[in-house]
Formats: C-alpha cells, sequence, structure tokens
C-alpha cells in the first residue's frame, strides 16, 4: 500500500478513537487503543518500536522509541497535550531521516477538534497524482 493511502487509513482510526474517547486521556491510552484499532484493521502495527542511531562512528541501538510503526513505513507520533511545539514536529522529521522514511504523523489526541490536532510530515515523499 501507497505511504499516502496508508496515511489516510491511520488518519481515519485516530479520528474514530478522538471521537469515541475525546481528549485529554494519557498518551500510553491512546497508543494503545490506535495499535489495537490498526491492527483489528488488518495492519501490521507496533508500539515503542526501538530504534538504532549512529553518530560520529559509534552505534546505539536505542537512540529512540517510536510511539507506532506501521506496516514499516509510516511513523507515527503521538501526544495528548494543549498544543505541540515545533520542535515535535522537527523531531517527527529527524526520526523519519533516521529510519530512512518518507512519512510520519504527529497525532495529538490534546486537541477538542481532531483536524487540529494532526500534522503530516514528510521527508521527500511525492504527492499521488
Amino acid at each position: 500500500m501507497h505511504e499516502n493511502d496508508l496515511g489516510t487509513e491511520i488518519l481515519d482510526v485516530a479520528f474514530e478513537i478522538h471521537r469515541e474517547l475525546g481528549p485529554g486521556l494519557l498518551e500510553s491510552v491512546y497508543e494503545i487503543v490506535m495499535a489495537e484499532e490498526l491492527r483489528k484493521a488488518g495492519f501490521k502495527a507496533q508500539s515503542q518500536v526501538p530504534i538504532p542511531i549512529t553518530y560520529k562512528g559509534l552505534h546505539f541501538e536505542e537512540g529512540f522509541r517510536a510511539d507506532l510503526i506501521v506496516e514499516s513505513q509510516v511513523l507515527i507520533e503521538l501526544k495528548s497535550v494543549d498544543s505541540v511545539s515545533r520542535v515535535h514536529g522537527q523531531q517527527v522529521l529527524t526520526y523519519l531521516k533516521l529510519l530512512d522514511f518518507r512519512l510520519g504523523y504527529l497525532i495529538n489526541f490534546g486537541t477538542e477538534l481532531m483536524k487540529d490536532g494532526v500534522s503530516r510530515i514528510v521527508n521527500g515523499l511525492e504527492a499521488e497524482s
């Protein structure tokens, strides 16, 4: 499945969860529920995936942990805060580069309207014609 199509499916799940649970729960709750809903929809969804990093010849097995990785293609960083800062988006872009992924989402379940809590972050991904 193309990343853009997969992204649409991921966002459908996020909107459904937000509609059902509303804002304000802990990030860990949204992560558990989202991973399960993605799996029920037939997707391979991994949570808290350790991601190695290499820096100046040093290799670290766990440079960071990805909240969710879907179909080994799309990274999802979850938040449950009043508002995200610019650094959160930069963080997702850095993760995408380290993983050599092209698409990621920063999803903030803390917003009153889910549409205000979604940021699509790309690393060289072209729009589908």
